[in-house]
This record gives structure tokens, sequence and C-alpha cells, in this order.
């Protein structure tokens, strides 16, 4: 292809992520600046802050539309699409993937196959977003930026692709996001006409509701790729360097635990102690008693029993 087709190509993948799909190298590591053109406007968007100022309705709208979309991702994308740790309808399954959408972290089965992969190939040259392999910057979003980091394998994710509605929310990713910021515009419009007295507006609304917010809910869940394979405690020997960290585990809802998932990815839950806060887990749990999710996996009781006998070994060496 021409330079110009390349582009031009690049540019329609913003709107349709399989667009010239047999003309991409999925081995690729560049940069590659036209595809990644909206999420580097995204972060720049944030600026608007300074020309919006804020209000304690647009701050709390933000932090709102951060934690549910972060549950969304953590409990769905990545505790039912990547690992099928529970089961749920149908529907729910589509509402749970349109919030997961709303994040403009991609499509839950892109999200689903990278994460397999990554499960797969932890921490070696496979591992895309490794910090052992290509530094910190690189697996935080680095390899976000790069052709191999944008295909979905859908070898990996056949038990998903049943589903012509996740297909298509897969397909066009984009389509969710933009949907969210309009609506959050649309929002801020009404309140400052409706209710003046919550000094916000739709361009304040949209600056702190979405982009601000959306920013900050990317950077803690790539987190998870970078820090938690660096920083923090190892209670497992896992075969690659996974860490559980106290602090990431508050900012993501308990993905922090991060060694004990590596160790045992099948549990529904990943603080396998009473005192690790999962708060996906807590929201998961309150989902099965309105019976909208079931058949969650539990921690079996010969990884609690390790867990035990790990602390312990722990508590005597100290």
């Amino acid at each position: 292809m021409t330079r110009v087709q390349t582009v031009f190509i690049n540019i329609l993948r913003w709107f349709d992520s399989e667009a010239g799909s047999d003309h991409i190298d999925v081995s690729s590591r560049s940069f590659n600046i036209v595809r990644v053109i909206p999420f580097l406007a995204l972060h720049l968007a944030c600026f608007l802050a300074f020309f919006t100022g804020v209000s304690a309705f647009a701050a709390g709208f933000a932090v709102l539309f951060f934690v549910v979309r972060m549950f969304a991702i953590t409990g769905f994308y990545h505790r039912y699409f990547a690992h099928k740790t529970f089961k749920t309808s149908r529907p729910a399954q589509f509402v749970f993937a349109i919030l997961g959408a709303s994040a403009a972290q991609r499509g839950p089965l892109w999200w689903a196959a990278h994460h397999r992969h990554h499960h797969q190939h932890s921490d070696r040259e496979q591992d895309l977003h490794s910090p052992h392999q290509g530094g910190f910057w690189w697996s935080h979003m680095g390899w976000f930026t790069c052709d191999a980091g944008f295909v979905t394998d859908e070898r990996r994710i056949r038990d998903w692709l049943k589903f012509p509605e996740l297909r298509l929310i897969n397909r066009f990713d984009a389509l969710v996001p933009a949907a969210a910021a309009l609506l959050i515009f649309g929002l801020g419009e009404a309140l400052a006409k409706w209710a003046p007295g919550l000094g916000t507006n739709g361009l304040q609304m949209l600056v702190w509701g979405f982009f601000i917010s959306t920013v900050a809910l990317f950077h803690a869940t790539v987190s998870i790729n970078s820090l938690s394979h660096v920083w923090g405690k190892r209670r497992f020997e896992t075969s690659d360097d996974s860490r559980n960290n106290f602090w990431l585990a508050l900012l993501t809802l308990g993905e922090g635990w991060h060694n004990n998932h590596h160790r045992w990815p099948q549990s529904v839950r990943q603080g396998f102690r009473w005192y690790e806060i999962d708060m996906t887990w807590y929201g998961l749990w309150v989902l099965s008693k309105l019976g909208i999710i079931w058949d969650m996996n539990p921690i079996p009781m010969h990884i609690q029993q390790e867990t035990r006998e790990r602390d312990q070994k722990r508590r005597e060496q100290s």
C-alpha cells in the first residue's frame, strides 16, 4: 500500500476496528501515530478544565463514572469475559459490555483476547505489555500504540464469537464512548438550564465527567500491567513477576492483588484473605444475591491452605 492509503486505513480504524484488517502487520511494535491521535486528543482535552473550571457536581459525577466503569472493566471485561469466573444472562452480559466499552478501552473481545494472551506468556518475550520486556512506559501505554496491540486475536475468544452484539461492540469500539460523551454533554446542558444552582454546564461535564474520568480510568487500569509486575509483595512463586499491592487494589477495586490472581486466575475473588479489600468481589457478590450473576468460582481449599501457609512462613521469617 502507498503511504496515503495506509494513513486513510488508520483513520478508518478510528471508527471501524476491522477496516483494512488484511493489511495490518500484527507483529509490528512500532508507534502508529495516526491510529492513536484520538487517544492523544483525549488526554489533551483534559486541559480544557482550565477553561471550564470545576463544580462539585461535575467532580462528583467524574468520580462516580470512574467507579462504575472500573467495576465494568474489572468485574466483567476481566473476571467475566477474560476468565469466565461466573455466569450471567445475555442481557446482563450486554449491559456490562456497554458499560465497559464506555471506558474507551476497546471492545470486550479485544480486551479478553489480549488478557488471555498475557496470562499464557506473562513477563516473557511474547507478552506485549510486560515491564520486564519493554520497560515501564512501554508496559503502561506504549503497547497500546502499536499495530501488534490493535488486532483482536479471534482464536483466543472463540467462546464469545457466537454473540453478534458483542462482535458489533468490539468492531465499532469508538461508538459507545462517543455516545457516552454526547449524553454527558447533554446532561450538563440540561442541568445548566433546569438546575443552575449546581454551577455546571455541558462543556464542564464533558471535560470532567468524560475526558478526565476516562483518562484517569485508563491509567489506573494499565497500572496493573506496569506497576503490578514491579511494585509490591509476592506471596506465591508464580512463573511471572506479578505482585500484590494494597494501594493499587484500592485504586482498581481489587485488581491490585495481582500475584493472587496469577496464582489462581479462575477465582472470581482476587483478595484471598479477609483483609485484602476487593471491591469488585463485593459488587459481584451483591449482583449474585440479586440473581443477576451466578455460579461464581470460589477460591479452592488447596489455594486457601497454601495462602495461609505462605503467610505463616513470611511471619516466621520476619
